[in-house]
């Protein structure tokens, strides 16, 4: 499903400037019932941590129960649609992720159109990933990497954490941009890839920081680079891909949304609150632990950040030719 950004930014836009009058009955003391937020992954992972720690201080700082729920399965879509297909009464929330921006044009058939069936309540944290290769790989930066992977077409297996993951787009994106060829290899989760990785059955991987930086600081695995604008503080020896490939960078994000028709007084408590929890000296401690830096802003500037993801992924996703039915 291909959206056009014009539209993804004008319904971001829209979610929290249209005053919803026919349900802003929604809003009368809220919240007066338990918050359930949904998260499209299993537990413990960085998804899992991040949803579990903001659900923790809202808890707190609405004096209501905020209740994690873990609904993995369908790349993130039986989450996304729990949430979507919910009451708009600001009591069900999602946990927003990259698929959801990759999804849009990774599926050839979705029950929804994201952007128009949520409402962007705001950003949370943003981190980059790591390309780490087998220590057995000739290989120690970037541009080794690039010349032996020309020299040996897809002689290199590319892991990841499932097909349209966030790891094998960033792996895709690298390809687009240096021609190189390497065989993707698709795991059920970044544990198995990183088993094999480290066995030597694939060769390269461009994983999640808060997964893999140990196997790189232990010397189980070897670190390149990292993937975002700036150097890692938790991996702060790697250069970043874009210094020898400008205009490289591939991050994962999360942040909230509700259903499409989610009272404008909700949203704007809820992005308050988030704003306060953000810049919680403690909070940014332990986010920065998992190599994040924090993703403060109103409703309308998540949504473009969803939009921008959604245009720049689908390029790529096409490119891979990958695709779920």
């Amino acid at each position: 499903m291909t959206i056009k950004r014009r539209q993804f930014l004008s319904l971001a836009g829209a979610a929290v400037a249209t005053p919803f009058v026919p349900r802003l009955g929604h809003a009368q003391g809220w919240p007066n019932k338990q918050i359930h937020l949904i998260v499209g992954y299993t537990p413990g992972g960085s998804a899992d941590i991040t949803g579990r720690l903001i659900a923790q201080r809202l808890q707190e700082k609405l004096g209501q129960n905020v209740i994690v729920e873990n609904r993995p399965g369908g790349g993130t879509n039986i989450a996304t649609e729990a949430v979507i297909n919910a009451p708009p009464d600001g009591n069900m929330l999602l946990l927003v992720a990259p698929a959801n921006a990759i999804n849009a044009s990774l599926y050839e058939k979705l029950n929804h159109n994201f952007m128009r069936d949520v409402t962007p309540i705001a950003g949370l944290i943003r981190f980059p990933n790591v390309v780490i290769v087998n220590n057995n790989v000739p290989v120690k930066t970037i541009p080794e990497l690039i010349a032996y992977a020309k020299a040996n077409p897809d002689k290199l297996s590319m892991a990841s954490s499932g097909n349209g993951s966030t790891i094998h787009m960033s792996g895709e994106l690298f390809k687009m941009m240096t021609g190189v060829k390497m065989t993707h290899v698709p795991y059920r989760g970044s544990a198995p890839a990183l088993t094999d990785m480290v066995g030597g059955q694939v060769q390269v991987m461009f994983d999640n920081i808060p997964t893999s930086a140990e196997f790189v600081k232990t010397g189980k695995l070897r670190g390149l680079a990292t993937t975002g604008a700036q150097r890692s503080e938790v991996l702060p020896d790697l250069p970043i891909v874009a210094d020898f490939l400008p205009g490289y960078e591939a991050t994962s994000w999360y942040g909230l949304a509700g259903p499409k028709g989610t009272p404008n007084e909700i949203v704007q408590r809820l992005n308050t609150e988030v704003q306060g929890i953000l810049a919680d000296p403690k909070v940014k401690a332990r986010f920065s632990e998992l190599g994040a830096i924090m993703l403060p802003g109103t409703p309308a500037e998540f949504g473009k950040l969803v939009a921008d993801e959604t245009e720049k992924w689908a390029k790529v996703v096409k490119f891979a030719g990958a695709k779920v039915t």
